[in-house]
């Protein structure tokens, strides 16, 4: 009998262990599924927001540029906002391009964020593209922090449907930024910003744990179906 209730206590402890394995498991499950609809959404809205820069009349991103171009970084929905003391912040992704192939790799999850002082006021919400000229652009980004102005210099780029009319300053920094705005803000500049990896962004999109540099520069990571849209985008303007 002693036999049996010792049997008998040793399932209700192992189904006791089973059941907090589940009741954990399934918060941690339910948690990643979350994360990675949220990079899921990150891509599309990147894609969006890429074609609209583009579609924009005579003031896209000039095709030329984005031919050359040897990473783009699209930052959706960066929220812009101060009184006197102002900052920005948001989370996007930056692909890595092969101008002699106009491939583009996988995406890869990245925050900016930069404080200001000045006089400024208002809130703003802006799609921001950084198109990155240089090989030595995307080395920088390999790091875990970049600093625009420093690491790299940065200015507005160029708008229209060609660049070799822009032979000012701008054609010599190693990034060019674009940005379309919705709402009114004074004040703001890139000087500073910092670019930094989104390591759990990138575990959640993938599954697993990846560096930036195995998905920019590595040949083992496969574009997901969620990021086909951007791509084919890129492919098109960078014809």
């Amino acid at each position: 009998m002693q036999k049996t209730m010792r049997g008998s206590l040793r399932r209700i402890l192992a189904a006791m262990g089973l059941l907090a394995v589940a009741l954990t498991w399934v918060p941690m499950a339910q948690a990643a599924a979350a994360d990675r609809a949220k990079a899921v959404d990150k891509v599309h809205t990147a894609a969006a927001g890429l074609k609209e820069i583009m579609n924009t009349p005579d003031k896209g991103i000039p095709r030329d540029l984005l031919r050359q171009a040897a990473a783009v970084a699209i930052f959706p929905g960066v929220i812009k906002a101060g009184f006197v003391i102002g900052g920005k912040y948001g989370r996007g992704v930056i692909l890595r391009h092969d101008a002699a192939s106009n491939r583009w790799s996988a995406p890869a999850f990245y925050s900016i964020g930069a404080g200001s002082v000045g006089w400024q006021i208002g809130a703003e919400s802006t799609d921001l593209i950084l198109v990155i000229r240089h090989q030595r652009g995307v080395d920088s980004l390999l790091r875990h922090e970049f600093t625009l102005g420093g690491d790299a210099s940065v200015a507005a780029g160029p708008v229209g449907r060609r660049a070799e009319a822009s032979t000012d300053v701008a054609l010599k920094s190693e990034v060019l930024a674009y940005s379309r705005s919705r709402g009114l803000f004074a004040g703001i500049s890139l000087e500073g910003a910092k670019i930094n990896v989104l390591g759990d962004y990138n575990r959640a999109y993938y599954g697993r744990s990846l560096t930036a540099r195995q998905i920019l520069l590595g040949h083992a990571v496969a574009p997901p179906a969620s990021a086909r849209g951007l791509i084919e985008e890129l492919v098109r303007y960078s014809r």
